[in-house]
């Protein structure tokens, strides 16, 4: 288990020392071997959605030419946000193993507290959301729907 938290580390310093991104790593292992890779690339990337997690999900996925990774762990340098807390999840990862906190990430300028506190319901969302166009929406849900050849996920 070490071994990949190392590997996990490694990715970390990756994106320190080519300025890509905060100090994030993150391996997916699978049968005791690793399938997926990254590190937090959202300056190199210009993508606010680049986080470690993120990419080695993407990493995996590619990898093992499946959207579900049942059976793969994720070792990541820290606890995951809420968004890749997200991901994991429809991503179908059996176990995250992390080493620094949520807290350890904010104080050295990662907080997410903020998103807590509005998933939460402690405070209130300062992006404002609009339900609009609900039946010409439903019109592609009952088309996907109804297609026969759809793959569930």
């Amino acid at each position: 288990m070490y071994k990949f938290m190392l590997e996990a580390l490694k990715e970390a310093k990756k994106g320190v020392e080519s300025g890509d991104g905060g100090p994030f790593g993150a391996v997916i292992v699978k049968d005791g071997k690793i399938v997926g890779r990254g590190h937090n690339q959202v300056v190199g990337l210009k993508d606010p959605t680049a986080h470690a997690e993120i990419q080695a999900i993407r990493d995996a996925s590619r990898n093992l030419n499946d959207f579900s990774l049942k059976g793969c762990v994720l070792y990541v340098t820290a606890e995951p946000c809420p968004m890749c807390f997200g991901a994991i999840h429809w991503a179908r990862l059996d176990k995250v193993v992390y080493g620094a906190t949520r807290k350890d990430a904010a104080e050295i300028g990662f907080d997410d507290s903020l998103i807590y506190d509005i998933i939460q319901g402690k405070t209130e969302d300062n992006v404002e959301f609009i339900q609009k166009y609900r039946d010409e929406c439903l019109e592609v849900f009952k088309e996907w729907y109804n297609k026969k050849d759809k793959v569930p996920y």
